[in-house]
C-alpha cells in the first residue's frame, strides 16, 4: 500500500511539472510583438552643406551688415543662398582674403568662390567657372581736381588697387608693377588715395561708388578702365557641383530671382 500511495504522488508531481513547463512556454510564445520594446528612430538626414569663400569688402556684392555688424550680406550672398535652397543644401559664409579664395577651392577648403570674381584666362588654368552672372566694370577713382582724366593719362602715375583683384592685374601687365601698390582691401586703396600716397585707384564700379559717396573729394572718371564677367570659382575636379550650380543657375535667372537681386543692389540709373 505505501508503494502504491508514492507511485501516485510521484505521478502527480510529474503531471504538475509538465503542465508548469507548458505554460511557460505557452506564455513565451504568445507574446504580442506590439508588446516588444520599440526600435529606435532613424536621426533624419544631415543637410549637406554649400561653404562660400569671400572677402566681404567689396559692396555691394559682399559686405558686412550694418544691422548686426557680422553678418556677410550682399548681391553674392543672396545668390549664394538662393542657389544653396535650390540644391537643398545649408549655405556657410567664410570671410577671407581675396588673394586666397582660388587657392582654398582648390584644396577644398571651400566649396565655391564668389567675390565679384572675373573670369580670366590665367584663373582658368587652376579653377572652373559658372556661367557668368553679372557684368562689372573696373572703374578709376580719383581726386576732385586731379590732372587724371581718362585712361590715357594714367601712364607714370602711381595706381592704387586691391590686391589680387583683375585691377591689380591689369594695372601692373599696363603700367608695371612699379607703378602700383596694392592693398589689402578696397578701402585701405581708396584710404591711400585720401592721404597722397597713390594718385588714383582702380577698382570695380560698384564699390568705387559706393566709396566715392562715402568719402567727399573724389569722383569717378567717365572712362571705363575695363569690362568684364563675374561668376563662380569651383574646383576643377568637382566637375558635379559645377553641373548643379550652372543648373540652378539658369533657372534662378529664367524665374527672374538673380535680376531682381542684381536690382536690390544696384538700381537702374
Amino acid at each position: 500500500m505505501k508503494k502504491l500511495i508514492s507511485l501516485i504522488l510521484a505521478l502527480t508531481m510529474i503531471f504538475a511539472l509538465c503542465a508548469c513547463g507548458s505554460s511557460k512556454e505557452e506564455a513565451k510564445t504568445e507574446t504580442p510583438a506590439a508588446e516588444a520594446a520599440p526600435a529606435a528612430e532613424a536621426a533624419p538626414a544631415e543637410v549637406k552643406k554649400l561653404v562660400m569663400g569671400t572677402n566681404a569688402a567689396f559692396p555691394p556684392y559682399e559686405f558686412i551688415s550694418d544691422e548686426d555688424g557680422e553678418t556677410i550680406v550682399g548681391i553674392d550672398a543672396e545668390i549664394a543662398a538662393a542657389i544653396a535652397e535650390k540644391l537643398g543644401m545649408e549655405l556657410e559664409i567664410v570671410d577671407m582674403e581675396f588673394g586666397s579664395i582660388i587657392t582654398s577651392v582648390q584644396t577644398g577648403k571651400i566649396d565655391i568662390g564668389m567675390a565679384g570674381m572675373t573670369v580670366t584666362e590665367e584663373r582658368l588654368k587652376n579653377i572652373n567657372f559658372s556661367e557668368t552672372y553679372a557684368t562689372g566694370i573696373q572703374s578709376i577713382i580719383v581726386p576732385e581736381g586731379s590732372d587724371i582724366a581718362s585712361v590715357e593719362d594714367l601712364e607714370g602715375k602711381m595706381i592704387g588697387v586691391q590686391e589680387s583683384t583683375t585691377g591689380h592685374i591689369y594695372a601692373e601687365g599696363d603700367y608695371g608693377a612699379d607703378n602700383v601698390t596694392a592693398y589689402a582691401t578696397g578701402a585701405s586703396a581708396v584710404q591711400a588715395l585720401l592721404a597722397g600716397k597713390v594718385d588714383c585707384v582702380i577698382i570695380d564700379n560698384e564699390p568705387a561708388k559706393a566709396f566715392v559717396a562715402a568719402n567727399e573729394g573724389l569722383k569717378i572718371l567717365d572712362t571705363a578702365y575695363a569690362v568684364e564677367d563675374y561668376a563662380i570659382a569651383i574646383a576643377k575636379e568637382n566637375e558635379e557641383l559645377l553641373k548643379n550650380i550652372n543648373a540652378a543657375l539658369a533657372e534662378l535667372t529664367a524665374d527672374g530671382t538673380v535680376g531682381k537681386i542684381l536690382a536690390k543692389y544696384i538700381p537702374a540709373e
